[in-house]
């Protein structure tokens, strides 16, 4: 209510009564309330008051004059979560892929990648209220989750117009200018929709957002058949048994989710399942594509064809249950930025040449339970024989989770990170010993989380020489914590400088 008054509000007791029921109708969205703050801003009438709280639809338009202020680029993005039903749950990662697949995405830097781009959208979206219940993944790995509440979503509809449409059972038709398209009822994909889809020419987006596991093969092939211009096809959580070959026609594909499958066993030509027994070798044709998720039998990736991936920005291999080894020419990924490798617990080592992933900045390893970082690294790795002293990783984030093999960090991964290196976490490595001396080098270093490391039992003697530390959490490490301890801990000198010290 500060937004309506200036200092006066105990000389108004009716409008307070009437705004707190406005409040309410707003259902505590922070633009709302600041957007009717503004509109009442200096008004005394009751009637205005009375007005906006009997007439519920008064909140949309008002809601809209703040759409109206964002800048052009803001405004696409919002109306293309139009497509997906309300209460979805939203992650950082996904949706500025979406965007991304789309061109919403705009800089006038050459130099500013995409991702970082759809980063701070999101970031300014946020800001404005546009989303809400804002939670996050793993600590440093910067991917967040929200929501977008439901009178923003309405909002979304209203100023999507005739280019955005969500298929419900009760949908007669789909209009030729709709490029976006969401199947989101329960029982859409049992409907007879044959007659609608006869002309999906313009249409650039098919999203399945249902948690309906029956969308039949036939619609799924219809729809893909009908839409040779798709750019985005979401089909994660489905059960079709066979990925559709035309799939390999879609010429302007830039996203394909099948994540969550758990029957198909051959693609055609591309990318992802969790029963995929050998990667297509053509896949090393899609130069373009900049996120790859992988999950295979193979024992082995050095002939997979990843390698030539060249505009790939970020590559995760999980739940590979057979993979032993990775593929020496890790380097060619020249512009790789996030390696995640999770639950490969036959993987034996990592390829040499990862040493000189110079773009990478996220490195998270989790669950590899025969993964030795130390093996062949003294190696330099297949076809470099060039100088690669200035070609090491500039890593900005290490999560390190579960790795039996560790006794202690490798000197290799924090080679080149000295003034980059902000968040370091090592999670449930039973044998980690020790913290590397060179710690004292880490000039960019605020976050340091160990957790599960019972074997660690105290901190090198430079621990205070690391001035940028901001936060230090320590867990299931009983000796060090006890040595940790304010103020009588033998460690506690070393820390005492760091503002925020979490112990268990």
């Amino acid at each position: 209510m500060k937004c309506a008054f200036k200092e006066e509000r105990d000389k108004h007791p009716n409008l307070i009564k009437i705004g707190e029921e406005i409040v309410k109708k707003c259902g505590g969205i922070p633009l709302a309330v600041r957007a009717l703050g503004s509109l009442l801003y200096c008004s005394t009438d009751e009637h205005d008051w009375e007005y906006l709280e009997q007439k519920e639809s008064g909140i949309l338009p008002i809601l809209r004059l703040s759409y109206y202020q964002l800048p052009p680029h803001l405004k696409q993005c919002v109306a293309y979560c139009s497509i997906f039903p309300k209460d979805y749950p939203f992650d950082s990662f996904s949706l500025v892929q979406f965007w991304m697949a789309h061109g919403l995405l705009q800089s006038h830097n050459k130099n500013e990648e995409l991702e970082d781009i759809g980063m701070r959208y999101l970031k300014e979206l946020l800001s404005r209220s546009f989303f809400h219940d804002l939670t996050f993944g793993m600590l440093g790995m910067g991917m967040f989750f929200f929501k977008m509440h439901d009178l923003m979503h309405d909002l979304a509809l209203l100023v999507a117009k005739d280019e955005f449409l969500v298929v419900n059972s009760d949908c007669q038709s789909i209009p030729k200018r709709v490029r976006h398209l969401s199947f989101a009822a329960a029982n859409a994909s049992r409907k007879d929709f044959s007659s609608l889809l006869s002309d999906l020419g313009r249409v650039r987006t098919i999203v399945f957002s249902t948690d309906d596991e029956k969308i039949s093969q036939s619609f799924v092939e219809s729809c893909i058949s009908k839409s040779q211009f798709l750019r985005v096809l979401n089909l994660s959580e489905s059960a079709i048994e066979v990925c559709p070959r035309k799939i390999g026609n879609l010429k302007h594909m830039r996203y394909l989710d099948l994540s969550g499958n758990s029957k198909i066993k051959k693609l055609p030509k591309s990318i992802y399942c969790l029963e995929l027994e050998e990667l297509p070798k053509d896949i090393r044709h899609l130069t373009s594509l900049r996120a790859f998720a992988l999950t295979t039998k193979q024992k082995s990736l050095q002939e997979s064809g990843i390698r030539s991936l060249g505009s790939l920005r970020c590559l995760t291999i999980s739940g590979c249950g057979d993979l032993e080894h990775l593929f020496e020419e890790i380097d060619q990924l020249r512009v790789l930025r996030t390696l995640s490798i999770v639950c490969c617990p036959r993987l034996i080592s990592l390829p040499p040449a990862i040493k000189y992933l110079s773009s990478l900045e996220t490195l998270f390893l989790y669950k590899c339970e025969s993964l030795d970082l130390n093996i062949n690294m003294e190696m330099e790795g297949e076809g470099s024989n060039h100088d690669r002293k200035n070609t090491r990783p500039h890593l900005r984030r290490v999560v390190i989770g579960e790795i039996t093999q560790l006794l202690e960090l490798p000197q290799w991964l924090l080679q080149g990170s000295t003034d980059t290196l902000q968040n370091l976490l090592i999670i449930d490595c039973p044998n980690f010993m020790a913290l590397p001396r060179s710690l004292k080098d880490l000039e960019a270093l605020e976050t340091l989380f160990i957790l599960g490391c019972p074997k660690l039992s105290s901190l090198s003697e430079d621990m205070h020489h690391v001035t940028t530390l901001k936060s230090l959490t320590i867990g299931g490490c009983p000796a060090l914590s006890e040595r940790c301890k304010r103020p009588t801990g033998e460690d506690w000198p070393k820390i005492a400088h760091i503002p925020q010290v979490n112990l268990d």
